[in-house]
């Protein structure tokens, strides 16, 4: 792919006089190493959205206290959440690309702000939910738009320590989560979960408005894609729904099978759509790069080993090591400690020598990881607990800077808000598909032993399949480790033109 060289960041005012002229700050974008302002500014986001993410889940049983609610109901607060991200993320990325991604990402600041506001005071459950959604719109408006924005603000020669640093600060989130949360749940109440958003939001939306550099006009005059998005979105929502509650509600269940076809016709309907339509809402020639598509798919199954383990792990301190959930709780807090340790030194590394290497040593840490935790069980468990949770995290800090470096360098500038909303897409299918094969594979090896139900079985039959699981867990990062082996090594200057 021809590259260009990387222009002065645009901080040119119009020639008419209004508040907005003043924006950004003339005096910080001119200065050498501004790219730093912008990555800061980015990081908050990054921070908060994988906090807020962290943080909720710890609170599903205040919430089943609070509203009187059925498990499968509360479990609701949580994924209206993520069926919301998951059905408009690329269309924001599309729309950033068309019409610019610095006040799209100010926009959804404030608003995940409102429906933080909005989920704090909720005085019943269909005003939290709908709280919920208005959070995950403003969400997916920053989630989408956060890769884009480093990756053409950045040097090539600093993109991967950029989106270390980025990555870096949502394992800080993930870390700080649920501490924060059991404390604020403690010594407040569950509202302030919601309201802690509140002053990290402000102080994001500001300095979005004062750092991020001004978008250029769009030169091509794209149209937008409003049948494409119609079919995506279903598609997209109808695949998050089968790969979370799948196993929970039965692979035959009515709604179940209804997912299934709604999945696959939107898949054929969005495919030939996109095929024929002259301003695509996802332009399928970027998966004809490789680089690109096994980024994207490795990325899925990075996200898939972290999420199975995080699925796994606090059943088998429950169910066989007979552990309270607080010890749970401080042993899973190791995989995000690894990932942040890791990121920022992985994205200076791939800036040096290249992506190729840290992607394979990250998986390679990864799958040493699960093949760790598959010996638990005799005297030195707690060691090898430890030892492999961390590296499991450690794995995955590595392997993700250069892997979304890779992804998004390979892209066009008048793509990136797409790539990084399918870059951030593939995380999330990435998580439904970990805690699908997960409990799965978990299922079949109780099966394999002759238990017609898990509730039945005893704590050497369940030990017997969390240790084959995870040796399946450790194949699948074999799996993505010899398809970042394949891939080309980005070392070379692929400077991207700024923001358009």
């Amino acid at each position: 792919m021809s590259t260009l060289p990387l222009p002065t960041p645009n901080c040119d005012k119009p020639h008419q006089s209004s508040l907005w002229s003043h924006f950004p700050l003339k005096s910080i974008c001119n200065r050498r190493g501004y790219h730093w302002y912008v990555v800061g500014t980015v990081c908050i986001g990054a921070f908060m959205a994988a906090l807020d993410a962290s943080i909720i889940n710890i609170a599903l049983p205040t919430f089943q206290a609070q509203f009187h609610m059925s498990i499968n109901s509360v479990e609701w607060i949580s994924l209206v959440y993520l069926l919301t991200l998951a059905a408009l993320i690329v269309t924001f990325g599309r729309l950033a690309d068309l019409f610019g991604r610095r006040w799209m990402y100010s926009i959804g600041f404030l608003i995940f702000i409102i429906g933080s506001t909005f989920c704090g005071t909720a005085s019943s459950v269909p005003l939290l939910l709908i709280s919920r959604v208005v959070q995950a719109i403003g969400a997916a408006m920053l989630q989408a738009n956060s890769v884009a924005i480093i990756t053409a603000a950045t040097p090539s020669k600093d993109r991967g320590k950029a989106i270390g640093l980025q990555a870096s600060a949502q394992g800080i989130g993930l870390s700080l989560g649920p501490a924060i949360g059991g404390a604020l749940i403690h010594f407040l109440s569950w509202r302030w979960l919601f309201f802690v958003n509140i002053p990290v939001g402000i102080i994001g939306t500001t300095l979005g408005v004062l750092f991020l550099p001004k978008d250029s006009k769009n030169p091509n005059k794209e149209g937008f894609d409003y049948l494409g998005t119609i079919i995506l979105a279903p598609t997209l929502v109808a695949l998050i729904y089968l790969l979370n509650m799948g196993l929970k509600q039965g692979w035959t269940s009515p709604v179940v099978m209804m997912s299934y076809t709604i999945t696959i016709v939107g898949m054929v309907a969005f495919i030939w759509i996109e095929r024929n339509m002259k301003f695509p809402m996802v332009d399928l020639s970027l998966f004809k790069n490789p680089t690109f598509t096994l980024g994207n798919v490795t990325g899925i199954l990075s996200f898939a080993v972290m999420y199975a383990v995080l699925l796994l792990v606090p059943f088998y301190l429950a169910g066989v090591q007979k552990i309270n959930p607080l010890q749970s709780g401080l042993f899973l807090s190791i995989i995000p400690i690894g990932m942040t340790i890791f990121t920022p030194i992985s994205g200076a590394i791939a800036d040096r020598f290249g992506t190729r290497i840290p992607t394979i040593i990250g998986m390679s840490a990864a799958a040493c990881g699960s093949i760790m935790l598959s010996f638990v069980g005799g005297n030195w468990t707690y060691l090898y607990l430890i030892l492999g949770l961390f590296l499991v995290g450690s794995g995955l800090g590595i392997f993700t800077p250069p892997n979304n470096s890779s992804v998004m360098g390979s892209t066009p500038s008048h793509r990136l808000g797409v790539a990084g909303g399918i870059l951030n897409m593939s995380r999330t299918l990435g998580m439904g598909f970990g805690i699908t094969f997960g409990g799965l594979s978990y299922q079949l090896f109780i099966s394999y032993e002759g238990v017609l139900s898990e509730h039945m079985a005893s704590s050497l039959q369940m030990l017997f399949a969390f240790r084959m699981s995870f040796v399946v867990i450790a194949a699948v990062a074999g799996i993505a480790c010899i398809l970042s082996a394949v891939r080309q090594n980005k070392k070379k200057k692929m400077i991207i033109p700024s923001i358009d």
